[in-house]
């Protein structure tokens, strides 16, 4: 998706944070799948499963989801329910991706706000197969968060400062389909 009419330094910036935390999302998929293959086989051809496997797949599972679901928002991946706007003017569907990209931006925060809140009460906590303190598990939470609502802003910036971000990729690809008529 290009970004042309951005202020190019803050896009530029985004972007190489959007990049590093793809890479870093695909780097964590690999190490848990190699770690959950590790606990496998010390698990069923030694008998003996390291205890710190699991948790740590589970952590690196949280930092890939998050990770993947704000660089999803910058790069307009994520779900959505697009049906109504195919129907209506095109004028109206900025206001309606807007409105998408402000509910997202809240949930960010949200993300954001309560992330802390847990990462604060539980940092005192010690996670037992790690050694680590529990705020850990909860810190994916908040820097997804973090990247969620700059990634959002910045939609919301883009598009107010007549950047088209909301070309409809769905249907571009889409060759013209003879109509059929019935006999």
């Amino acid at each position: 998706m290009t970004r042309s009419g951005a202020p190019p330094r803050i896009s530029a910036v985004l972007s190489r944070i959007c990049d590093g935390a793809l890479y870093l999302a695909g780097f964590g998929l690999v190490t848990m799948t190699v770690l959950v293959a590790y606990q496998v086989f010390f698990r069923f051809v030694l008998n003996s499963s390291p205890s710190w496997t699991e948790t740590s797949a589970i952590m690196l599972m949280n930092w890939f989801i998050f990770l993947g679901a704000a660089v999803g928002v910058r790069e307009n991946y994520h779900m959505g329910f697009d049906v109504l706007l195919y129907v209506l003017p095109k004028g109206s569907k900025g206001v309606l991706r807007t409105l998408s990209d402000l509910i997202v931006l809240g949930f960010g925060f949200g993300m954001v706000w309560y992330g802390c809140k847990l990462v604060g009460l539980t940092w005192h906590t010690i996670i037992p197969a790690l050694e680590l303190p529990g705020g850990f598990d909860y810190l994916p939470l908040v820097c997804g968060g973090v990247l969620i609502c700059l990634f959002s802003a910045e939609r919301i910036a883009l598009r107010w400062s007549g950047v088209d971000i909301d070309k409809d990729i769905n249907l571009e690809d889409v060759p013209e389909m003879p109509v059929v008529q019935e006999a």
